[in-house]
């Protein structure tokens, strides 16, 4: 059974649905500071996992993500079960943001969603920088919002700067963070520090999406991250 979570009020302005990353679920701390937060500034957030997740929570067995089409089809359901005139903005973390962004532009020329934000995008796999993940990310249509640590291995910021992105798409730099935002000590910063960074990126992106006009949010008088 898929297991959901949802903080904040059900009468706020928009709706924010959070997929997990490919190794832990929703409830992990990162997961949990990225809801909190967003639910503390007024959003609602609904945070699903993923079928093999789900196995996993039941079984105790470390078992791989689903295939492609599966995870697809999971986040495209879990958008399906909200009332269809609900403002809506789909995101995760790593592999989730990835899964929602894939998604993203079909579900936005339906006027079914006004964003996408992506929490430590995975440009590429592991130790294998010639392997992009960007194809999708350079035509992109939709308003997203790629939070990224300056230091993430799947994709940092001397790599991604040299990636032909969408005009659509916008980086927020996480000072010396990881995949997970976390810097290292000699940075003089820590990690509640950059996640509460990461919350007020996110915070503002969703306020800009609900302007009359979710196009506004794109254009060149926003800030640049």
């Amino acid at each position: 059974m898929i297991n959901t979570l949802v903080c904040g009020p059900r009468t706020g302005p928009a709706t924010v649905m959070l997929a997990h990353g490919a190794g832990a679920g929703i409830e992990t701390p990162f997961m949990q500071q990225m809801a909190d937060g967003l639910a503390q500034r007024g959003w609602q957030v609904i945070r699903f996992e993923f079928p093999y997740m789900a196995q996993r929570r039941i079984s105790g067995r470390t078992t791989p993500p689903n295939q492609a089409n599966i995870l697809l089809q999971c986040y495209a359901e879990q958008v399906q079960s909200l009332p269809p005139d609900q403002p809506l903005i789909i995101g995760g973390k790593s592999m989730g943001g990835r899964v929602a962004s894939l998604l993203a532009d079909e579900l936005w020329s339906q006027n079914r969603i006004l964003g996408c934000i992506c929490l430590g995008y995975p440009f590429h796999p592991l130790g294998k920088p010639e392997k992009l993940r960007v194809e999708h990310l350079q035509k992109l249509q939709t308003p997203t919002l790629v939070v990224q640590g300056e230091r993430d291995a799947m994709g940092n910021r001397e790599e991604v700067k040299n990636y032909a992105l969408s005009k659509q798409l916008r980086l927020a730099w996480m000072p010396d963070g990881d995949h997970s935002f976390k810097p290292r000590k000699r940075s003089g910063r820590s990690e509640p520090q950059n996640w509460k960074l990461a919350v007020e990126h996110m915070h503002d992106f969703l306020n800009r999406l609900m302007l009359p006009d979710g196009s506004d949010s794109m254009t060149s008088t926003q800030p640049q991250y």
